[in-house]
Formats: C-alpha cells, structure tokens, sequence
C-alpha cells in the first residue's frame, strides 16, 4: 500500500459485472476531479487469441481439462505486480489493451484477439484503478493484494454470473451457448481456487441476489434487471462505516450482519456513491499530504 500513489482494485470473475462497477468509479473521478490511470485485467493475459487456442489443445492432449483465463499460470501477475510496485513507488507504470472485439479492432488498429503495444501511463495521476480477474490475488509467489488500498470484489450468485456470461458472450462475441458452458466448466476448477480466494482479501464486496428463478442459467430468456435482485454489501473492516446513515439514505436497506448491509437492487448505484466516495477522497487526501 502507499498513501502518495494509492491503488484501487475491482475483482470480479468474467461476467460478473465488474465493467458496471468500473462506471461508478469512472463517475466518482470526474465529479471529484481525480486523475486516474486504468489498467484492464485482460491486458496481462499471457496468450494472445490463437497461442491460447494452441496452449488449450496442448493441455487437453496431456489431460488437462482446467486450463483457462482464470488459471494463474495463463497470466502475467508477476509483471502486474512489478506495475502495482512501480506505481505505488513513484506514480509510474505501464500497461496496454486486449482487442476482444471486431469493433475495438477497427477503433485501436489491432486485429482482434492481440494486445496492443505497451504505453506508458500518463503523468500525474491521483490513483491507479485496475479492473479485472486477479487484482486481490495473494499466494506464496505473487502478492498484488499488498499493494492495493482499496479493494473491492464484484460476486453475482453463481447462477446470475452465469446467466450474464452467457448473455453478454452470445450477444457481444458471437459465441453459442454450448460453447460458453463449455468454457463455464472448463473455468470451475481455476474458479474456486484462484478467483473465490480473493473475495476474503477484499476490502468490500458487492454480492448481487436475484429475487427471481435463476435455477437453469442455460435455459434463462433474459438477465434479471437490479429491480428484480437485491444486493448484499460486505465490509471486511465495518469501523468508521455509518451504516445508520447509509440505511436512512439508501431507501429499502437494512443490516443483515454487524459487517453487512442489505440493498434493493436500484439503488445499488446510490449505494456505492455513498459508499465508495468518502473512501476515494480519503485515499486522495492522504496521497496530496504526502
């Protein structure tokens, strides 16, 4: 950690919603008036497109049926977490984009399925933000956890992490929905031993609960709307949190737990305003006084 150049992390697994959440940060930023450099997850991804396609077929062939994005090994952590060092240090780092899309090809000038060339970040920056798989990864060898002040994970219910990958890789990637269960099992076992650990280092985390049958994600017509979920909102250190304020201002919530807050799934937006800005500006404070 360190309080001149702070660092922010969203966790969440692939269709977990993280992207939304990065939003409300993006909002929080602009009205305060920080500078903040992103990092993408996806851009430390270790293969491009088609060498991940050809490391899968290797693994199959030698039975091994879990490899995926989630898995460790098919990630640069060291290097994001020499970025993560580098920036906590001096306010510098570097990082570049995965092109996922024909449509982010034409934009950024790389086929689809590549990286882009590593940039520089821009100078003068109030916070580092990284949104992706593994920003609270903390294991024998990589620790970006240390490093991250604030630390936030993004854990739908199973079945609607499901049923909004299932939705966005359809409708956004062209992909059948034998193909993204396919991957879904393929993820299960990198799923609980690389991405769930991380959920008891965060610093908060937003679980999303549909009040609606998700039972068959693979058979589900549409994504259940925030009016039809509720949100559980977990604070690993509740000290200084004035839950009597956020349950008189956030209309609907209440406490579940002494460390928890239970919020309609509407004003999930609300909710992370009240919560998230006094966190940010408190961070940016303590970095301007160092």
């Amino acid at each position: 950690m360190s309080k001149k150049y702070p660092i922010i992390s969203v966790t969440g697994s692939s269709g977990a919603g993280t992207s939304t959440v990065k939003t409300t940060f993006d909002q929080i930023f602009r009205r305060e008036g920080i500078k903040s450099v992103s990092i993408e997850g996806d851009a430390f991804h270790k293969f491009d497109r088609l060498d991940m396609k050809d490391e899968l077929n290797k693994r199959i062939k030698t039975g091994d049926h879990s490899f995926s994005h989630f898995s460790l090994e098919a990630n640069e952590l060291g290097e994001l977490e020499r970025v993560f060092r580098e920036y906590s240090e001096t306010g510098k780092g570097r990082t570049r984009l995965y092109v996922h899309s024909e449509d982010e090809a034409k934009e950024l000038g790389v086929p689809s399925g590549n990286f882009t060339e590593w940039a520089d970040f821009e100078e003068n920056s109030d916070i580092l933000f990284y949104e992706g798989l593994h920003g609270a990864v903390c294991t024998d060898d990589i620790k970006l956890a240390d490093y991250v002040d604030l630390k936030v994970g993004v854990v739908p219910v199973v079945n609607l992490e499901w049923i909004q990958k299932i939705h966005r890789d359809r409708e956004t990637r062209g992909y059948s929905t034998e193909a993204v269960t396919d991957v879904i099992l393929r993820r299960m076992d990198a799923y609980v031993n690389c991405i769930m650990p991380q959920f008891s280092q965060t610093s908060i985390n937003f679980q999303r609960v549909p009040v609606v049958d998700t039972s068959n994600p693979f058979i589900s017509r549409s994504i259940p709307t925030l009016d039809e979920s509720l949100v559980v909102i977990r604070f690993a250190d509740p000290k200084g949190i004035d839950f009597q304020y956020l349950t008189t201002m956030i209309e609907g919530s209440w406490m579940s737990r002494a460390n928890s807050i239970v919020v309609p799934g509407g004003k999930t937006d609300l909710a992370m305003q009240l919560i998230l800005t006094p966190l940010i500006l408190r961070l940016v404070e303590n970095s301007r006084r160092s």
